[in-house]
Parts: structure tokens; C-alpha cells; sequence
């Protein structure tokens, strides 16, 4: 049996291995060992706080492996951009040329800089080991998100986006960070991914401040912007099929592409609901087609069978309502794990 928790300390060594299997572009889970136990610290102190006003947390979650008590895969929520750090992308738009002489009319694509201070949320650093990608894991690490999100709301920016890892090849290169950003910064493309995640004024001080003609690069660039990793596409239909569009905008660095949905009409926000665990029940049989969480920032989830008392109670098997942590009484809330589940 898999479940979610709170990322903790002792979960250092997993993360770190978890992280050396990514490969390049997942800007927020680098192989540094340092990088990963502060990003754990940030997690664990916004899991503490009191306060629900969004300021920039970071809530990072794991999937434990009951047979091992090993952390299998992770994913996390910035419950704010903005401030410090703030948000950078390219928004795709495109800009008029005529002329009546010539007889042209043509709307030519560009690339413009924009930079978000005050928001949205951002979901993101999914990963799940190879051998655990079955059985609705990497759904139920992606869903999560909004369930956590959906039992607390004011912790949250209203809007909430992903960035999607872009085309990049084996050896760590991207078409367009060849074309535009190693310009400016001299630097490879995996460098200056990483540097990110230690200070993004380098950012404001080097990059391109004028729009960029998508038509002046060339081609191999070109072909890239806003496509998704094939790797990243099972992460990017979970994500469409709970709402999510893509938002005309792109990674400043490998330009794969955001997609982001106003948190209230996300599916599995929009279609939770909250009930009282009445006691356990044998469900042992039944298939697991809900995600369950407890209601607590000592946050527990997982798959389940969910048996109807009526509209506000239910029975959950005995092993679950101990994963759960939960006693008869308390309160839950769970969702179908799939749009158009009854």
C-alpha cells in the first residue's frame, strides 16, 4: 500500500535519490543535497505555520511505500509567486504588420518578458520512481495537490498554474537556450536551470528585455516552444482533464509551456467534498476509485474504496482509516480519482 505525508527530514537520503533519477530541466528537484534538505526545512515550516495568508510556502508531499516506509515519489505547491521571487515566462503574443503599398497584412508571433509579483500558485516537482508508475500513483500524486488545496484555500493564491518541463535532450540541451538565453548568460543550459533555484536576479539583470520575433530564430528553436517533454505528457493529461489550459505562456530557459486553471474550477477542487468516517467497513475488494484525505495540516492520503452512509458520512476499510489517521468521527474528504466518476 502507497500513502501521502508531509515531506519530513529523515526523507533526505530518498529525495536525493528520487532527484538523481529526474534528469535535466526539473528546476526544483536538483541532485544537491544541500538545495534538497532547504527545501525540505521550507516545506516543514510552512506545514507549521499558523497563519493562512499565502506569503510564498512551499509545501512539498511524498508517496510512502508502506513496505518499505520509503518516500517513492514527491510533489509540491508554492502557495504564492511574487515579492523576492518573483514569477519570469515569456508570453506568446503576436504583433500587426501591414502595408497598403505592399498590399501585407500579417500577424508575426512574439515572445514578450513579463514578470508576475503577486501570484498565481504553482504546482509542481512530480516525480515518481519507474516501477511505481502504475495503479494510479501518478495521478494520485498530481491530485493531491488540489485536494490539499481545496481543504485549506486561504493558504492559497487564487490562481494556480504548471510549468511544464520542455523539450531537452538526453545530453542536458535545449534548442531554444541555444538560440536566445546562452547569449545573454554564457552559460549551458543545465547551469543556469540550477542557478535558479539559489537566486533569480541573474535573471532580471541578463535576460532579453525586448520582445523576440519567433520567426528570427531558428527553426530547431522554434519547433520547441511550448511543447512538453515526452516524459512530462502523463503529467500534463492529468492536468488537462482537471481543467487545466494552456495560458499563452512559456519558460523563459527551454520554453516548454504553462498551463495553469483558477483554483476553484479545477476538478478535483470543484468536485470534493467533505464527510464524517462513520467506522470501518470491508471494503478490502471494492476498487480504490477515490483519493481520501484526512483534514488535518498532519496531512494524510491515499487511494480508497469509499462506501455511502448517506451525503455526509462514510465507511472506509480499516487499513485506510489507519493510513489516514483518522478515528470514527472525524472528518475527511475525498473525490473520484477520475472526472465522471459516480
Amino acid at each position: 500500500m502507497v500513502f501521502i505525508r508531509p515531506i519530513c527530514a529523515a526523507d533526505l537520503d530518498a529525495l536525493f535519490d528520487l532527484a538523481g533519477q529526474t534528469g535535466y530541466g526539473m528546476t526544483t528537484l536538483p541532485p544537491d543535497r544541500a538545495v534538497l534538505q532547504r527545501r525540505i526545512e521550507e516545506s516543514e515550516l510552512a506545514f507549521s505555520l499558523k497563519s493562512e495568508k499565502p506569503r510564498g510556502e512551499t509545501y512539498l508531499f511524498v508517496l510512502e511505500d508502506t513496505a518499505t516506509g520509503k518516500a517513492v515519489g514527491v510533489c509540491g505547491i508554492v502557495s504564492k509567486v511574487g515579492g523576492f521571487d518573483p514569477f519570469y515566462s515569456y508570453r506568446i503574443r503576436e504583433q500587426r504588420h501591414y502595408s497598403t503599398m505592399l498590399k501585407v497584412d500579417k500577424n508575426i508571433p512574439l515572445l514578450e518578458l513579463t514578470v508576475s509579483y503577486d501570484g498565481p500558485a504553482i504546482v509542481g516537482s512530480l516525480f515518481l520512481l519507474p516501477q511505481f508508475r502504475k495503479n494510479g500513483n501518478g495521478r494520485l500524486l498530481s491530485l493531491v495537490r488540489f485536494v490539499f488545496m481545496a481543504q485549506f484555500p486561504r493558504r492559497f493564491d487564487s490562481h494556480v498554474i504548471a510549468e511544464m518541463r520542455g523539450i531537452i535532450d538526453a545530453q542536458g540541451r535545449s534548442a531554444f537556450w541555444d538560440a536566445v538565453g546562452r547569449h545573454f548568460f554564457d552559460l549551458d543550459f543545465p547551469q543556469a536551470d540550477y542557478l535558479t533555484m539559489a537566486d533569480k536576479e541573474f535573471i532580471a539583470n541578463l535576460m532579453p528585455k525586448y520582445p523576440l520575433y519567433i520567426p528570427l530564430l531558428p527553426v530547431a528553436a522554434q519547433q520547441v516552444i511550448g511543447k512538453v517533454h515526452p516524459d512530462t505528457q502523463p503529467a500534463l493529461k492529468i492536468l488537462t482533464d482537471e481543467g487545466f489550459t494552456f495560458e499563452k505562456l512559456v519558460d523563459i530557459f527551454e520554453a516548454g509551456a504553462v498551463y495553469g486553471c483558477d483554483v476553484i474550477n479545477v476538478r478535483a477542487v470543484r468536485e470534493s467534498r467533505q464527510a464524517i468516517y462513520v467506522g470501518p467497513a470491508s471494503l478490502a475488494q471494492a476498487p480504490e476509485d477515490y483519493l481520501i484525505s484526512n483534514d488535518r495540516m498532519a496531512f494524510r492520503a491515499c487511494k480508497a474504496a469509499v462506501q455511502r452512509v448517506d451525503d455526509q458520512a462514510i465507511n472506509l476499510d480499516a487499513d485506510v482509516a489507519k493510513q489516514l489517521d483518522i478515528a470514527p468521527g472525524d472528518t475527511v474528504r475525498y473525490v473520484a480519482m477520475r472526472a465522471g466518476a459516480k
